[in-house]
């Protein structure tokens, strides 16, 4: 089920939501909507669904307009953080509820609800679990659940809000990575919310990353964190270290002196320039860019370090093999293998 979201604005008490977004999502496409807080990933998130309607614009299921319809009529499947599990009922009855709640001329009879039910069960690998309560299962296991529940009703799109935010780091790894499975093997137009880029980056077809209520950027994991295309999206997705900079003569200069970074394409001025703490390289001589260590930690199987360039107001990251015998005080040349120039302002 292709989605197309044309235009919608979104205001609560007059304040702008959303400014004019528009998207399209493709059939059996994973999209994850990514942003900080108050970016509008939510939003946009209830109104596909149906929980909120549009100030302005319209919203697309296929070739319908469902921007007026019900979540009933547009058939989401929705999955929360919280999990919204009914305490009182089985595993069994739990997944089972959407379809013994539907009216009498479209719900299955009781025997077609329960199969469908027990194979679910085991599509989420929680076999022989339904007949516990929910506050007998594990956080993840209680997450398996709420997505089989939403699996249950045959939905049309399946839409997830921060699925795993409540639990632990552990159990969001092996989760994701069954999330990613069990997409691939319904093939569900799904559409999910993050904060966590590295979730993002993992599980998504595409990304969308937002911010003030718009879309700043869309595209693969590859193209959003390899090649994004503003200072926002730049700082937002992986981690990154920024200079302000000057373009002269078709290459970068700080402080007065050029940094060995060629700039064929930018325009002359002040500019600031990206990078990945990573995706620097050592060098002994040559224009460089030059500062002294005032910090170091360690991060997974390298070791992060803080610089202060001569003249520069905030310090600057790189990452350097564990075992380098650089300490404090020491003096590190170095250029970035990557980067991005953007105008300053």
């Amino acid at each position: 089920m292709d989605i197309r979201v044309d235009t919608v604005r979104k205001e609560f008490s007059h304040y702008p939501a959303l400014n004019d977004v528009s998207l399209e999502v493709k059939s059996s496409e994973l999209i994850a909507l990514l942003g900080p807080s108050g970016s509008g990933k939510t939003t946009l998130l209830r109104l596909i669904a149906g929980l909120e309607m549009p100030t302005a614009g319209r919203i697309f299921f296929g070739d319908e307009d469902a921007s007026s319809k019900t979540v009933q009529e547009r058939n989401v499947g929705f999955v929360f953080q919280a999990y919204a599990l009914f305490r009182n009922m089985t595993v069994l009855d739990n997944i089972s509820f959407g379809l013994k709640v539907r009216p009498r001329a479209t719900r299955p009879p009781k025997a077609e609800i329960r199969r469908r039910a027990m194979e679910l069960l085991e599509l989420v690998q929680l076999g022989g679990l339904e007949k516990r309560f929910p506050q007998q299962l594990s956080g993840g296991q209680r997450q398996r659940v709420a997505l089989a529940r939403a699996l249950a009703i045959e939905p049309r799109v399946l839409l997830l809000d921060e699925p795993f935010g409540a639990l632990d780091a552990q159990v969001r790894k092996e989760l994701r990575k069954w999330l990613r499975e069990i997409h691939d093997r319904t093939g569900h137009t799904t559409v999910f919310v993050t904060h966590d880029q590295e979730e993002a980056l993992e599980l998504a077809d595409r990304l969308v990353v937002m911010s003030q209520g718009k879309i700043e950027q869309v595209g693969t994991p590859d193209d959003v964190y390899d090649r994004p295309n503003s200072p926002f999206v730049f700082s937002f997705i992986g981690e990154s270290s920024s200079i302000p900079v000057s373009v002269e003569n078709h290459e970068l200069w700080v402080g007065g002196r050029a940094i060995g970074l060629p700039a064929p394409n930018d325009a002359a001025g002040a500019a600031k320039l990206f990078f990945r703490p990573h995706d620097v390289e050592l060098v002994d001589d040559g224009a460089a860019l030059a500062g002294v260590v005032v910090a170091s930690r360690r991060v997974g199987g390298t070791r992060r370090v803080e610089l202060e360039i001569g003249g520069l107001p905030e310090r600057v990251e790189i990452d350097l093999p564990f075992d380098h015998p650089a300490g404090e005080k020491s003096r590190i040349a170095f250029r970035p293998k990557r980067w991005r120039v953007f105008p300053q302002g």
